[in-house]
């Protein structure tokens, strides 16, 4: 071989992955153009109160998305990730004083940042909304409530937050609700009460999408066994690939294509790899049983040492591959009508390598791109899915609310 030509052939080789890699990110391009990428959740309202100890309208005024914020979303990046409907959740902690009061507090939060970047955001109430503010070159805004504590055991409440523009609510958050089991709470109801069956006709009648993200297995089952409207799970993933509580049993996959729900594939490491499911397990270990047992209450100390672990101790690498195997498991379990894409940015402390903040959504497309999957299945776990999701819960609701009449 001349050297000319082994210059060509090196050439060529070096340069081909590039422009494959290149070719599935401009077909990704092409169809986050034409199809809006709906996430079903990102906690940037509740990172802006955190930030302020002033009042909503200060706090909103302090975070300037416009800048490069500290946290995982901006509008630039927001635009670079091609993001084009975010759900935005409105969570409040489950140990809140007044859980109403505050819930209506974050709310308004939510609709601010909305208010205040109206040549990017704009509020979204159903899929047809949706679709129009996308025409228009906006980044469609929704609400989700993270826990049903909020509604203190009150349908009122329920339609009070639905009428202030919450279009899901997650029935548990980390710990139970007096009418539904968390995932990551012992049993009390060993599922939904009649009462959390009562809250889930509601929203069904209302046509607020029931998310079962963060609840046991035998809550899941029993919505599906009750809810008339595909239910979604805003940001969880499959069980049977990483075994962590937090995500979805085969069982419940398996459920879905009659429901007509949807499981939205969330980015947080424990929850996407195994290895590093294992490994936040030793690391809580060593602060539940070892660190905090020598240092007691003492909160610097503990994080030394928590830190000088974690150094001695190096974290496992979750990947792009990671999360994409979790899509395809459910694609195969429940079908590809049945997934979508659901980060919990800025909620997180940790990341997928390569998907570290809202800019990186189209990385995780070109992945199942360079997979083989067809513009058809791309477009669905983007956001037509979720799409349809909407459109069927809004039909429902019709239905529901002319019978009544």
């Amino acid at each position: 071989m001349t050297r000319l030509l082994f210059v060509a052939v090196l050439l060529a080789s070096a340069t081909t992955p590039v422009l494959a890699q290149d070719a599935h990110l401009e077909r990704v391009r092409r169809i986050l153009a034409e199809v809006p990428l709906v996430d079903g959740h990102n906690d940037l309202p509740g990172a802006v109160r955190e930030a302020s100890t002033s009042g909503s309208g200060a706090a909103v005024a302090g975070y300037d998305l416009r800048s490069t914020t500290t946290g995982d979303t901006d509008l630039h990046r927001l635009r670079q990730g091609m993001v084009g409907a975010q759900f935005w959740s409105v969570h409040v902690n489950v140990d809140a004083t007044n859980p109403a009061r505050e819930q209506l507090e974050q709310i308004d939060i939510a609709h601010r940042i909305i208010e205040r970047y109206p040549d990017h955001l704009e509020l979204a109430t159903s899929a047809s909304e949706i679709m129009q503010a996308f025409g228009r070159g906006k980044i469609a805004s929704l609400l989700g409530i993270e826990g049903g504590h909020v509604i203190e055991n009150s349908l009122g409440a329920l339609r009070a937050y639905y009428l202030l523009g919450v279009r899901y609510m997650t029935l548990a958050h980390f710990t139970n609700t007096d009418w539904a089991d968390s995932a990551t709470d012992e049993p009390v109801n060993d599922g939904l009460s009649t009462f959390g069956e009562d809250v889930v006709r509601e929203m069904n009648r209302l046509g607020m999408l029931v998310d079962i993200s963060h609840v046991s297995p035998a809550t899941m089952n029993d919505v599906l066994d009750v809810a008339e409207a595909p239910v979604i799970f805003s940001h969880s993933g499959a069980r049977a690939v990483t075994d962590h509580v937090r995500n979805v049993p085969d069982g419940v996959l398996a459920r879905l294509p009659e429901n007509g729900g949807l499981v939205m594939q969330v980015f947080y490491p424990p929850y996407v790899s195994e290895e590093y499911r294992l490994y936040d397990e030793r690391s809580q270990q060593a602060v539940q049983v070892d660190i905090q047992r020598r240092f007691g209450n003492d909160a610097a100390r503990i994080e030394q040492e928590l830190e000088r672990w974690r150094q001695a101790n190096p974290a496992p690498v979750a990947t792009i591959s990671d999360v994409a195997d979790h899509i395809e498991h459910i694609r195969d379990v429940a079908g590809i009508d049945h997934v979508g894409l659901g980060s919990d940015f800025d909620g997180i402390p940790t990341y997928v390598d390569g998907l570290d903040d809202v800019s990186t959504f189209p990385a995780l497309l070109v992945e199942l791109s360079r997979r083989g999957w067809s513009d058809e299945d791309l477009r669905k776990v983007a956001g037509e899915n979720l799409l349809r999701v909407m459109r069927e819960a809004e039909a429902v609701a019709s239905r529901l609310q002319r019978a009544e009449r």
